[in-house]
């Protein structure tokens, strides 16, 4: 403390190479290009066996009986395990209602749930052990959509139900329902002019993530297991994981190993438990990799939607009110529907003021394939109706689209339709202009002097036109996704921060069990530190639960939570530090006590830029650790009758330009570009931004045009497990994406970031098919469009 006792006011370094605005590159960036990152896939053991899962091959059926002899009389097979086998009474599991079970046990619900599970000494000897095992199913009736899930006979996904979310729903095949009502939407109606409505569906998207889920369980002396594994929450998987295994959470020990990708798709587990119970059982380490067949039934998936609109507006074009239904089918399980629910209906409006509003948004159980959180989650599907709804009142009114949108944009005070007030830019009308000034592509960029260039053209490289019957079309979306977990979930993280000497430099070490994903939290990580405490050497600890939580690496909220924990953290270690150097060294200079201090490129300078000492002279012989929880402002549950409430913390906006090439007489589009303008608070790491705001953007364009899980409604079987018939955008489909970013500062945020991995995937898509809609001049009112939509044989 200064002699007069006043607190010594410190600031941020600034001038450290690496800190917070530089494109720093990622750590793992080389090793993932060239092909020698470790996944959590290439994990190997000594004396390690493999396991297998043997899921269900119908939808919904009794289980009769099941016969493991056969399997357990293979050589080479050390076990096999079916729900009999389990350790505790606790048996079921779930993110936020347990109601998953780890085996199957009397039924199955979904095609591909597991059933048993087996570990061998080699990965074919297991598949050929799951393949003995005999189960015999008496078949059942399947539910796959609304009119069978809330028929008054229906059968029940679920016979009973003890969550909190039931005296909430309709029917028990209901997992939750959220209204959102304000206003007087029977009054504003006489007040509209022009009144739209739609009906829209939305498909069932996969994550599609590169890595196959996987992970490694190796027991340990003091009757515990050590998971290493390919997770979004860590701490998440330890509390649903120790109870199955009848252990206390500190005999279960995660570390993470390296992710393939996520994309909400491992926020839910999948083998974690069958692993751990084999590797309980054998005594030996056990691996579990699935195949990319396995994948499609090991994860949840997005939520197909139907959503029902009703928009009205006055004659000059402002908006009256809305009227709107959606319903998600979450599948045969919970996952994270309660929370996808409460997305879908606060952001049902979209980024627009409408003072009226009647909304109810639900998720069934059903027999279909479970589904749960995907980038952007219940805003994308909102997102896809509202934006086209804006189309068609713009184009009754005679108005342009993006001037009709400006005219209805929300900004900073806009009270949302839940009551609560934006306190935060919300330059929705700014985005808008941005995107559209930017300049168009040339026409027909298929022509050369030297004959027609067929990649540029719809149907690429099959070459299946010259141009002939090419019409262009341009459409605008844009869209309002809310950052962190939401609803009165007690959303923090913790950080921990080391700073000592080695080798003669200050280096700083951070821990968190932040999943990284390949969102590039470990770069951002680094340059926080280097940032607040001026070292150029930065180690990042691997992640585990040797650390208290991060959270999960989902909701754009781990730059914001985890990276305030490294923040906050950081700060504290800096007042440590300094105080070090006023014990050691405040007697021979009184800037110690009276200057501003930074700690900077590995020196303690005061505010006019004097070096007072070297951080290593200053930590020589001392170590500062420190362990910090971080937690944004507090947000509240919605009203389950009215849904008015506090439910978000911040919010983020992204606009889209795109421009596609329709051959209208094959029904094929070619996206020439997805021009993107995207407020992000602050861009920590600029070249980071850019690559997630153009990895969302092909997400969602994938949606728009080619992803779909196809799930027959008769059997409720997934058809099309495989990337052969799941197409995903390769390169050749990938458009030009050009990003404006805007940097409005959010105050309640650390250094006014705002989470952006989202965002973007919410409004490319309704883009992509309003240029469809500009080109042909069809509703298309679903999606992924496919030719037949476009060419009248559907």
């Amino acid at each position: 403390m200064p002699a007069n006792g006043a607190p010594t006011k410190i600031t941020q370094g600034s001038k450290t190479r690496g800190g917070i605005g530089e494109s720093t590159l990622r750590p793992d960036g080389t090793l993932k290009v060239t092909g020698e990152f470790a996944y959590s896939s290439d994990m190997w053991h000594e004396d390690m066996l493999w396991g297998q899962i043997l899921r269900s091959t119908v939808a919904h059926a009794e289980i009769l009986s099941i016969d493991t002899s056969e399997a357990l009389a293979m050589p080479g097979v050390y076990a096999v395990m079916t729900y009999d086998d389990l350790p505790t009474e606790v048996k079921n599991y779930g993110l936020e209602i347990r109601d998953t079970p780890v085996l199957a046990h009397g039924k199955v619900r979904h095609h591909g749930e597991p059933v048993a599970i087996v570990a061998a000494d080699h990965p074919e000897t297991a598949r050929r052990a799951a393949a003995k095992i005999k189960v015999d199913y008496r078949e059942l009736p399947v539910i796959t959509d609304e009119k069978s899930a809330l028929a008054p006979d229906a059968i029940l996904v679920h016979e009973h139900r003890d969550d909190h979310h039931i005296g909430h729903v309709p029917h028990p095949n209901v997992v939750h329902r959220q209204p959102i009502v304000r206003g007087d939407v029977a009054q504003a109606r006489r007040r509209a002019d022009v009144i739209v409505e739609g009906e829209y569906t939305f498909g069932m998207q996969d994550q599609a993530f590169l890595g196959p889920e996987s992970g490694l369980a190796v027991p340990e002396e003091d009757g515990g297991v050590h998971l290493y594994i390919a997770t979004q929450w860590l701490h998440s998987d330890l509390r649903q994981m120790a109870p199955v295994l009848g252990l206390p959470e500190e005999k279960v020990r995660m570390t993470l190993a390296g992710v393939g990708g996520a994309f909400g798709g491992r926020e839910d587990l999948s083998m974690q438990i069958h692993a751990c119970l084999l590797a309980l059982r054998t005594g030996k380490p056990v691996k579990i990799v699935y195949n990319r067949f396995e994948s499609f039934f090991g994860h949840v998936h997005r939520h197909p939607a139907k959503l029902y609109y009703e928009h009205g507006a006055t004659k000059d074009g402002k908006l009256t009110h809305l009227k709107c239904r959606i319903v998600l089918d979450g599948g045969a399980y919970a996952s994270a529907s309660p929370a996808v629910v409460g997305n879908a209906s606060s952001l049902a409006v979209g980024p627009y003021v409408v003072d009226d509003v009647d909304i109810e948004a639900i998720a069934l159980y059903t027999n279909n394939p479970p589904c749960g959180a995907m980038r952007g989650f219940g805003a994308v599907q909102a997102c896809f109706a509202y934006e086209a709804q804006m189309d068609k009142l713009a184009k009754k009114l005679g108005m342009d689209p993006v001037e009709f949108r400006q005219l209805n944009a929300m900004e900073q005070g806009t009270i949302m339709p839940t009551g609560q007030p934006v306190d935060s830019p919300a330059p929705v009308a700014e985005l808008l202009r941005r995107v559209k000034a930017m300049p168009l592509p040339p026409e027909r960029q298929w022509e050369s002097s030297e004959g027609a260039d067929v990649r540029q053209l719809p149907g690429g490289l099959s070459n299946t036109t010259h141009g002939e019957g090419v019409v262009r079309g341009v459409g605008y979306a844009v869209g309002i996704k809310n950052v962190g977990f939401s609803e009165g979930f007690d959303d923090y993280s913790t950080a921990r921060v080391r700073m000592e000497v080695v080798g003669g430099e200050p280096v700083a070490t951070v821990h968190t069990a932040m999943a990284e994903v390949g969102q590039g939290g470990v770069t951002v990580h680094a340059q926080i530190a280097r940032t607040e405490l001026g070292v150029a050497q930065v180690t990042i600890h691997p992640a585990d639960t040797q650390v208290g939580s991060a959270g999960s690496t989902s909701a754009s909220r781990q730059t914001y939570v985890t990276g305030g924990a490294v923040k906050n953290a950081c700060e504290l270690v800096r007042e440590k530090v300094l105080e070090i150097g006023r014990r050691k060294f405040g007697s021979y200079h009184p800037a110690w006590a009276t200057a501003e201090l930074v700690l900077e490129g590995g020196k303690v300078v005061t505010d006019g830029g004097e070096v007072l000492a070297g951080l290593a002279d200053v930590l020589e012989g001392e170590a500062v650790e420190v362990e910090e929880e971080w937690r944004h402002r507090p947000t509240e549950p919605f009203d389950l009758r009215t849904g008015q409430g506090n439910g978000h913390v911040q919010y983020s906006f992204a606009a889209h330009r795109a421009v596609v090439e329709v051959d209208t007489e094959l029904g094929l589009v070619k996206v020439i570009e997805l021009a993107c303008a995207q407020d992000v608070g602050k861009a920590l790491n600029p070249l980071s931004v850019v690559g997630q705001i153009q990895g969302g953007t092909t997400q969602g364009l994938g949606v728009a045009v080619m992803e779909e899980i196809i799930v027959d409604p008769r059997t409720a079987k997934v058809r099309n497990p495989s990337f052969t018939d799941y197409l995903i955008p390769t390169i050749l489909d990938t458009p030009t994406i050009p990003v404006d970013v805007l940097e409005l500062a959010d105050d309640h945020a650390p250094y006014g970031l705002r989470g952006i991995g989202e965002a973007p995937t919410l409004s490319s898509t309704p883009a992509v098919l309003a240029a469809i809609r500009n080109a042909t001049g069809l509703e298309l009112n679903r999606t992924p469009v496919r030719p037949e939509h476009l060419t009248g044989t559907a």
